[in-house]
């Protein structure tokens, strides 16, 4: 952990206690005029910055970071509840794109912005491998069916799905496994995780979000997690382990464009609370 170096600027601490009712770990406290940290509590941070985020007068800095370097979260600066229904119902995979690269400054920006995204335990164990050129993508797709083909002509046994994968790329020149696309980001996580398979899920669920707020489409890729699963040397041009958890999401600039939501707001199965005959009151 970095050192903490947690901070209180006398002049703009109005002793709210926002900081220390709001630590997760409860290590703030405050005796005298200023909130502080214990010394000997100061390994037990999370750091999850609550603290610098909470304070209403930006008076807490930690870690060396100071408030003014952080966005302000004013009413006019977050979308409204309607936008985001909007946003989430109209959410579409995307499985056809342009032949176009998306600028490396806006995949950056997107990247930055999804190490935000919520890890079990505040574990921030997350890493991502981005291919942020359309050639390359051509190249790994080439490598891949190659590698599939050598297998299959040594009589390893390949899913069905595979196979028709592979052939309908040969004969017909059509993607299956990657879409077309221009990119790939795979998220995995190492060993200090708590909840792997939950903050892959989340991070790409982020990122999804995201690509689409900023004009692009993306397509979870199952695929290559089933590729992967049957010919696991294929791990290693990736940059995975064996044993690493991870799962992939395709992006670029969509060549379609949804003009309306679909209808399934009746989709979700919804129970409430006490269950029907069970023992809770009424």
């Amino acid at each position: 952990m970095p050192q903490l170096n947690f901070t209180v600027t006398p002049d703009k601490c109005v002793q709210c206690d926002a900081c220390v009712q709001d630590c997760p770990r409860g290590i703030i406290s405050r005796t005298g005029e200023l909130p502080e940290v214990i010394p000997a509590r100061e390994c037990e941070c999370l750091e999850c910055q609550h603290c610098l985020a909470v304070c209403p007068t930006g008076a807490v800095s930690i870690f060396g970071l100071r408030p003014e370097h952080s966005l302000a979260l004013t009413p006019e600066k977050l979308p409204s509840a309607q936008q985001m229904h909007t946003l989430l119902r109209g959410r579409r995979s995307v499985r056809q794109y342009k032949e176009e690269n998306v600028p490396r400054m806006v995949i950056e920006e997107l990247l930055a912005t999804l190490a935000h995204a919520p890890t079990g335990c505040n574990d921030r164990d997350l890493h991502f491998l981005v291919v942020d050129n359309r050639q390359l993508m051509k190249a790994l797709l080439e490598k891949l069916l190659e590698t599939l083909e050598e297998k299959a002509q040594n009589g390893i046994l390949l899913p069905e799905l595979i196979l028709s994968a592979v052939t309908e790329y040969r004969d017909n020149g059509v993607d299956e496994i990657f879409r077309g696309a221009p990119h790939l980001l795979i998220a995995w996580a190492g060993t200090k995780a708590s909840c792997p398979k939950e903050d892959i899920a989340l991070a790409l669920a982020y990122f999804e979000l995201l690509a689409q707020c900023s004009g692009l489409g993306t397509v979870w890729c199952g695929f290559l997690e089933l590729i992967t699963d049957t010919v696991p040397e294929l791990r290693s041009c990736l940059g995975l382990g064996l044993d690493t958890p991870f799962y992939a999401m395709l992006f670029g600039y969509p060549a379609v464009h949804y003009a309306r939501t679909v209808q399934r707001d009746e989709a979700a199965v919804i129970q409430r609370f006490p269950f029907p005959g069970g023992n809770g009151a009424s």
